[in-house]
């Protein structure tokens, strides 16, 4: 991976100038980069050449038709190939001024944003939930197939409505000052799946969980429960594959109350 943002710094003539980061399961790796024109944010992303295109292969780059949204500009794109069985995307991004809310996915203790970091955050979600779009961050049957693996065959969460997402709204995606980043998984989806992404993973902060369930009053509607249950599923899924443990028993305890209430 090191090599892949080697060539990729060469191709844009960038000079890496920090430590890179790496993505989930070291799926990508990034870092910043200078040019001529000044500060940028490199990454490079590394696939099976079967899922190296569609959607999420080029959420980055169709999000730059987003307005009202803090977040970075795609300014370049360069693939290629290694033998027929893996594929490389690099992205050269404007540079994001501010470090990310937190090093992992879930929050670090007594996390402490200001007003108006919320404020620009609900404001934010409302631009974006009001972009048109004909990207399908998770449809129908994305839910069905999480929601009955975590809870079980009878386990059923009709989603009503539907608006565009981010898709992965987590705190190591949100930055201070505020910008969301890694914008992959952006397009339709159901509707407060951000807000409810984001409480699940604060649920090991209860004051942080708290102060984003009062941010987002739709999180005690019934698209809010909805919502909730397929994001609690989802995270559910992840842990069984090793990320973010620690959330298992919180995350499983909050959506057995959220079914509770929703057969009640």
């Amino acid at each position: 991976m090191r090599q892949n943002l080697d060539r990729a710094a060469g191709h844009f003539a960038l000079v890496v100038t920090g430590e890179p980061v790496f993505g989930w399961r070291d799926r990508s790796i990034s870092a910043p980069a200078d040019s001529r024109e000044g500060r940028r944010w490199l990454r490079v992303v590394s696939e099976q050449t079967e899922w190296a295109h569609g959607h999420g292969w080029t959420g980055n780059t169709t999000a730059n038709g987003l307005t009202g949204v803090p977040k970075p500009r795609v300014l370049g794109v360069h693939e290629w190939s290694e033998g027929e069985w893996r594929r490389q995307r690099a992205e050269v991004m404007t540079f994001m001024p501010g470090t990310p809310c937190s090093p992992t996915d879930t929050p670090p203790p007594q996390l402490d944003l200001p007003e108006s970091w919320w404020e620009g955050l609900q404001q934010t979600l409302r631009n974006l939930a009001a972009a048109p779009t004909d990207r399908v961050s998770t449809d129908q049957i994305k839910v069905d197939r999480r929601v009955r693996a975590a809870f079980g065959e009878t386990a059923d969460v009709r989603i009503q409505r539907w608006e565009t997402v981010h898709g992965d709204l987590h705190w190591a995606n949100l930055m201070n000052p505020l910008a969301i980043i890694d914008w992959e998984l952006w397009g339709q989806g159901p509707v407060g799946i951000d807000p409810a992404t984001l409480y699940c993973y604060s649920l090991t902060e209860p004051d942080l969980a708290q102060k984003v369930r009062g941010c987002f009053p739709v999180l005690d509607t019934p698209d809010g429960y909805r919502a909730q249950l397929y994001a609690a599923a989802r995270l559910l899924h992840r842990a069984t594959l090793g990320d973010h443990p620690h959330l298992a028993v919180p995350l499983r305890n909050y959506a057995h109350r959220l079914l509770r209430s929703a057969s009640g």
